[in-house]
């Protein structure tokens, strides 16, 4: 299956386009706070609800703003100079010292916020709504919400990983606009809920590509215990989804094959747990592959910002192994920066015009695979058989070898204790999962934020970089807030 608009929302566009904007005539969008608040009075809340197709609808509307260019630009360009194998250029330069955010930054990050809060928004309209339809199954309504509750613990999980402890808006309190923070442990636990009910209500399969399956819950939700240090929990999750036996890497041959799993013509890939999907026609596109190519190498059609790049200098890259496969996505391109830069070319779109059809692959099994292997050697104190398989499946792939077969370029359990063993995890990580927005949340989580920096680039990382700033419009709009007191360290 190509990816293509109509497979990712069910209906064709032109339908679509006409039930975006409904609901948004209906649910009143507009800008800010407004997003989060709900009026009673609205036709919407007496009429919209009622049937399967209406609340379907209504699910759908909490994608778009994890599609926009707040999302897939703002957000990640605001993650990827905090990285280890690459540098940035232009605005995003000043990133490259780690002393924090700028106003321009700054702009970007509360950019990013109020998509995550407006997808919360109409995820809570769905949850506080759908058990009121009259015309709609249980069967449905539980479907509905479970797949609204797993894009609201997603949303809060990216919140509460780059901001820290922020206000909890859920179906409660749709109508209140003061909402006082919340402490991380607070989000988490609503999280958590969400997920439990998410891998319990959502279909063994997605209803369509794009959509998430209970498979993919139990992935974010390992996930989420592995950030809370609950290692057997996470282990065990992780497992779950593994022994499902629903999900494989892609094998790859030659560097050309790692198209195979982030074009945008890859189709459903048997890697493909959840990823946010995107076309080639005009306005759903990605934005992102534009900061990572230049209008010269022709790789993508619609050119670039060649934002963010590196150097065949980097340590990160010196490093790794010429056989293996992912480093050949790096190539050197003189973007006037010298002869020594280099690009990524990940993610690559020859055919768009009005933006890239690259999915975010958010999570992709080597995701799973990874989780596991640093779960289990944490539960366990040190590697397992089964957490050394895991890693080694996603390593064999990156040389071109068969995943489930022993190779040649094995890593040997005898050679690994505890420590060592997470640092190998962490530096596939950094392979494997390059300009997909996950390496600074990888850093962080660890722990080893300032030992790898430092070390590669011998730069102090500090405070006000692990958080990015609660926006002053959040204060102006919500009294519950304290711009002294809730405001993130070094803002």
């Amino acid at each position: 299956m190509k990816r293509s608009f109509k497979t990712y929302t069910g209906t064709n566009v032109r339908l679509k386009r006409f039930h975006y904007g409904l609901l948004a005539l209906l649910l009143g969008f507009t800008a800010c706070k407004k997003e989060l608040e709900e009026h009673p009075k609205s036709i919407a809340v007496e009429t919209f609800y009622n049937t399967a197709t209406e609340v379907e609808t209504a699910v759908n509307a909490i994608y778009p703003p994890l599609r926009s260019t707040n999302i897939m630009g703002s957000y990640l360009s605001e993650l990827e100079p905090y990285v280890d194998y690459g540098d940035a250029r232009g605005s995003f330069a000043v990133l490259n010292d780690f002393q924090g955010l700028n106003a321009t930054h700054i702009s970007r990050t509360d950019q990013a916020w109020s998509s995550f809060y407006l997808s919360i928004r109409n995820a809570n309209l769905v949850i506080a709504n759908a058990p009121n339809g009259k015309d709609i199954s249980q069967a449905d309504v539980k479907k509905y919400i479970a797949e609204a509750k797993f894009l609201r613990a997603f949303n809060y999980f990216h919140l509460v990983r780059s901001w820290g402890g922020v206000p909890i808006h859920t179906e409660a309190n749709l109508a209140e606009t003061d909402v006082k923070k919340s402490t991380p442990a607070d989000v988490y636990n609503l999280i958590v809920a969400d997920l439990q009910d998410a891998e319990t209500n959502l279909p063994d399969k997605p209803a369509q590509l794009g959509r998430p399956s209970k498979w993919a819950a139990k992935t974010l939700l390992a996930d989420v215990y592995l950030q809370l240090k609950k290692y057997t929990e996470a282990r065990d999750k992780s497992d779950e989804v593994i022994k499902a036996n629903k999900y494989a890497l892609v094998p790859v041959a030659t560097v050309d094959d790692w198209q195979k799993i982030f074009s945008g013509d890859a189709g459903v890939t048997t890697e493909e747990i959840f990823y946010i999907e995107f076309t080639r026609q005009s306005g759903y596109g990605s934005i992102w592959p534009m900061y990572l190519n230049h209008p010269g190498t022709k790789l993508l059609r619609q050119g670039g910002y060649y934002g963010f790049h590196s150097y065949t200098t980097n340590p990160v890259y010196q490093n790794q192994d010429n056989n293996d496969l992912r480093k050949g996505l790096w190539y050197v391109w003189n973007i006037g920066m010298g002869p020594n830069t280099t690009l990524n070319k990940k993610f690559i779109d020859q055919i768009a015009t009005n933006g890239a059809g690259n999915p975010a692959t958010w999570y992709r099994y080597a995701d799973l695979l990874l989780i596991y292997a640093e779960a289990a050697s944490r539960a366990n104190n040190g590697p397992t058989v089964n957490a050394m398989e895991a890693l080694n499946q996603v390593h064999r792939r990156a040389y071109g070898k068969n995943p489930n077969t022993p190779s040649s370029v094995d890593f040997k359990l005898a050679d690994y204790d505890a420590n060592s063993f997470l640092d190998l995890v962490i530096r596939e990580r950094g392979y494997e999962f390059v300009y997909e927005g996950k390496r600074w949340l990888t850093l962080k989580r660890t722990g080893k934020a300032q030992e790898i920096i430092g070390a590669v680039k011998g730069k102090t990382i500090a405070e006000k970089c692990y958080l990015f700033p609660i926006p002053a419009s959040e204060f102006n709009f919500n009294k519950a807030l304290d711009p002294t007191k809730d405001q993130n360290p070094g803002y």
